[in-house]
């Protein structure tokens, strides 16, 4: 497990769901909310069979020793690197999206598998590497755990005239949270996005090959808005708020060990590039108006 950022505590509670974790130990946690949800389900038979977190390095070397206490983590080592030739895999969970080429290539170039937090990455040149990686025979998986919200399953029934989705921080760092749930009802083939409103309170606009439109909203601080997804039909409307956060990433941690154990990708590569191009077409379009997701996936080279 390596990396932790400002704002991110996923070493805290991915370990911790992975590993089981001792309660007395979280409390040191400083995320209130990744308190509440292990809380809600208690520690007792908490973990992921076949699994274990046994190393893990923070970005601010005195933050690890209580992740790893808390999340029962045997090793704290001094480096990322100091990790090869002791485990399996690397988990980088960092989201920071235009860091993680650099936060990657150790291990890739190592030979191991590696999950990237979302999103993989929001500049071409960033994703031209990773692509270049795969296309070497790179292991690389990367997703949002809202993928594995449960409450976004009722959208898979039916077409659907028009998706939406609010989420709060930025565009960049949290789009990619409303934008995959929506890809994994919809499948591949965002045409182009267009973005709208001001800056903190930003809205943009999805065209889909299959006829649907989505619209995602990103306002900086609508921390009780995140997660809320609207669908609208011929016959009916739905709406939802993905608030089982523990399910969610329990989902995604459990695909992310049967990927390693099976080597079958619970997410299509080309569905994750095209993403992150329509994350980064969504970027550009603050200045550029309307943006075509494939002109962006042209610069790639695929």
């Amino acid at each position: 497990m390596l990396g932790m950022i400002l704002g991110n505590g996923h070493p805290w509670s991915w370990s911790a769901i992975i590993n089981g974790y001792d309660p007395a130990a979280m409390a040191a946690c400083p995320y209130a909310g990744i308190q509440n949800y292990l809380g809600s389900q208690g520690a007792e038979g908490m973990g992921i069979p076949g699994a274990q977190v046994t190393h893990i390095w923070t970005d601010n070397p005195a933050e690890a020793p209580a992740v790893a206490l808390a999340a029962k983590i045997p090793h704290v080592v001094a480096s990322p690197e100091d990790v090869i030739g002791e485990v399996d895999a690397v988990i980088i969970a960092t989201d920071d999206g235009e860091d993680h080429v650099r936060r990657a290539r150790p291990f890739v170039e190592a030979g191991l598998p590696v999950f990237v937090d979302k999103p993989l990455a929001v500049t071409v040149e960033e994703l031209r590497t990773f692509v270049g990686w795969r296309r070497d025979g790179a292991r690389i998986l990367s997703s949002s755990g809202m993928r594995y919200a449960p409450e976004i399953e009722i959208f898979r029934d039916g077409y659907w005239h028009w998706l939406t989705g609010v989420t709060c921080k930025t565009w960049e760092r949290y789009g990619i949270h409303i934008l995959e749930p929506l890809s994994a009802v919809l499948g591949r083939g965002f045409v182009d996005v267009r973005h709208a409103g001001q800056s903190g309170r930003d809205a943009f606009t999805l065209t889909h090959s299959s006829g649907t439109v989505v619209t995602l909203g990103v306002m900086e601080s609508a921390i009780a808005s995140f997660g809320t997804f609207h669908a609208y039909g011929q016959d009916r409307q739905i709406s939802v708020q993905a608030t089982d956060t523990y399910a969610a990433f329990r989902g995604q941690l459990l695909a992310v060990v049967q990927w390693l154990q099976t080597g079958r990708e619970p997410v299509d590569f080309a569905e994750t590039t095209e993403l992150m191009a329509a994350l980064i077409a969504g970027r550009r379009s603050l200045e550029q108006g309307t943006v075509s997701v494939a002109a962006v996936l042209d610069e790639l080279n695929l």
